[in-house]
């Protein structure tokens, strides 16, 4: 007696992501890996499976010696570009740079600073419509309203 064919049951309408990160800056290595199924359960089986064996094939550490030597390799500037290191922080991206500070400045909400390859500011973090002017970088690397 045969077995009876079992029928394809089509694509997996189940899915999860993975984010593996090596540290919390956008500068460490990720591995965002996803599984597929067609149950939660079947879904949450190969997630375990995959987790598994990425660890026990050495996948991990493999990928966090293949960041390491492509950041030796590179010849640029200084991590994260002008602005320096970013990093992800309440909800917010955040650079590690330190923000410059300006005499007599009287706003009450702080200021962010923006870079650009052609000019720098500091803008406000007031709420829309409480927001205080604007402080332009100047050729001598001061910061003044326009």
């Amino acid at each position: 007696m045969s077995t009876p064919a079992v029928e394809n049951p089509g694509p997996a309408p189940f899915k999860i992501g993975f984010t593996l990160k090596a540290a919390s800056g956008y500068d460490a290595e990720w591995l965002t890996p996803t599984v597929y199924g067609h149950s939660a359960a079947d879904v949450a089986q190969r997630g375990v499976d995959l987790l598994t064996e990425l660890k026990n094939a050495g996948l991990i550490e493999l990928t966090a010696k293949a960041a390491a030597y492509t950041r030796e390799q590179y010849k640029g500037g200084q991590p994260g570009g002008p602005g320096g290191q970013k990093k992800f922080q309440g909800g917010k991206v955040s650079s590690t740079s330190k923000k410059p500070t300006v005499a007599d400045d009287d706003c009450p909400h702080g200021r962010a600073l923006v870079e650009k390859p052609t000019w720098s500011a500091l803008f406000c973090q007031g709420d829309d419509g409480d927001k205080c002017e604007p402080l332009w970088k100047q050729k001598d690397g001061s910061f003044k309203a326009k």
